[in-house]
């Protein structure tokens, strides 16, 4: 017969036990998604300084937000604290709700751009003639909904987030 003293000895052995291969996984997934959200957010913010994206604030408004970005995965990494990861998840959504925004204007200069250049141009050719644009490049914002999903994805029931609850 297991006693109840036996029975809690047990349970402390098994909560001292090896994480299982699929908690070791998750740990590695972390990583790679924190290291791949790092670097990208760093490869991104380069590439806005070197395109001098800094004429207007809305075009400083994506380089804000990867260098919060970027601090705030940083404050999640070292804390491992539920409000650092809370904090995060905020600037994540704004930076996937800026993509919407970015893509939108690109388009917008990519459409008033080639209306100039050819006043006869009009529907589905006009939009086609604009996502094929380089100045501004009409998708490039949307590398601010991949980084957000990016990390969004590395804080998914992140293991503090429970023990908050």
């Amino acid at each position: 017969m297991i006693t109840n003293t036996t029975a809690n000895a047990a349970s402390a052995t098994e909560s001292k036990r090896e994480p299982t291969p699929s908690g070791i996984i998750l740990v590695r997934l972390r990583q790679i998604l924190a290291a791949t959200f790092l670097v990208g957010c760093a490869g991104a913010a380069a590439e806005l300084f070197l395109l001098e994206h800094t004429e207007t604030t809305w075009q400083i408004v994506p380089i804000a937000i990867l260098g919060a970005g970027t601090f705030a995965m940083l404050a999640a990494l070292l804390t491992r604290r539920a409000l650092a990861i809370r904090i995060l998840q905020i600037v994540l959504l704004a930076s996937v709700v800026s993509a919407g925004f970015g893509l939108w204007w690109h388009l917008d200069a990519n459409l008033a751009f080639e209306r100039e250049m050819d006043p006869d141009l009009h529907g589905l050719p006009l939009v086609w003639k604009s996502l094929h644009g380089t100045a501004p490049p009409a998708l490039a914002p949307g590398t601010m909904a991949l980084l957000g999903v990016l990390g969004l994805a590395w804080s998914y029931r992140h293991p503090a987030l429970d023990r908050a609850e």
